[in-house]
């Protein structure tokens, strides 16, 4: 076999058990939060608290990442956001969740639904699902999305829409900005660094440790001094917000 061959075993062995871990960690804390959530009579206070406080950490460190926050005394959070991120991994989640101080709801694709335990939980938890590919579901699932933002939830959206590849920020879809609009919340811009190199979005789970960054800008107004902002200047703005701050700006 040859030399390079034998340096990948360890990693694939080492990936295996971090993948087994990741489960069953998984679905021992959503099956806690949801046996909390049934006693407490629907109560979504602690359950949400639980994801950052105890299922993000070991996830991240299970995985070896070690999480920097920057940013976070610029934002004011009492006050109802719509949060807008890039999107290189999965880990983005785990991410947000831990580096968010307050409880946090995210905008899915209709896929999560339906995957055991996390689509549960997150159904539980009032977070809203949109497909993408049928154009009328997806714009009543933001509708939903602003209620729930009207209703006092911090939600967070991935408005590339996918997963990057190559690291680069795609154009931001405006969609995810008429929910803003509508719920009458400032688009809170996030930077998220590191992600892809820890665990890649193709092949099977191939983490890596490493740092991840989490860095906050300032809110957008939803208006300017000439009147409202359009969701897709607002897009644009927010887009170019994030690019600004993986550049460190």
């Amino acid at each position: 076999m040859p030399p390079r061959a034998w340096r990948r075993w360890p990693w694939l062995a080492f990936n295996g058990l971090q993948f087994g871990f990741t489960l069953l960690w998984t679905a021992g804390w959503i099956s806690l939060a949801l046996l909390l959530y049934a006693l407490s009579g629907g109560a979504r206070h602690l359950p949400l608290r639980m994801a950052s406080r105890c299922w993000a950490p070991g996830l991240l460190g299970g995985a070896g990442a070690r999480l920097e926050v920057e940013g976070l005394e610029r934002v004011d959070w009492s006050r109802r956001y719509v949060l807008v991120a890039n999107h290189q991994s999965v880990i983005d989640i785990c991410a947000l969740f831990r580096a968010v101080p307050v409880p946090l709801h995210f905008l899915l694709k209709q896929e999560m639904a339906g995957v055991p335990f996390v689509g549960w939980y997150a159904r539980a938890m009032g977070m809203v699902f949109i497909p993408r590919d049928n154009r009328r579901a997806a714009t009543a699932s933001l509708h939903r999305a602003a209620g729930v933002v009207r209703a006092g939830a911090i939600l967070c959206i991935f408005p590339e829409g996918t997963r990057s590849r190559d690291g680069s920020v795609a154009p931001f879809k405006p969609g995810a900005f008429q929910t803003a609009i509508e719920a009458g919340a400032e688009v809170l811009p996030v930077a998220l660094e590191g992600t892809g190199a820890v665990l890649p979005p193709e092949g099977f789970f191939r983490v890596r440790p490493g740092t991840i960054r989490v860095r906050f800008g300032a809110p957008l107004p939803l208006a300017g001094p000439s009147g409202p902002i359009g969701r897709q200047a607002l897009a644009e703005q927010a887009r170019a917000a994030v690019v600004g701050l993986l550049r460190g700006a």
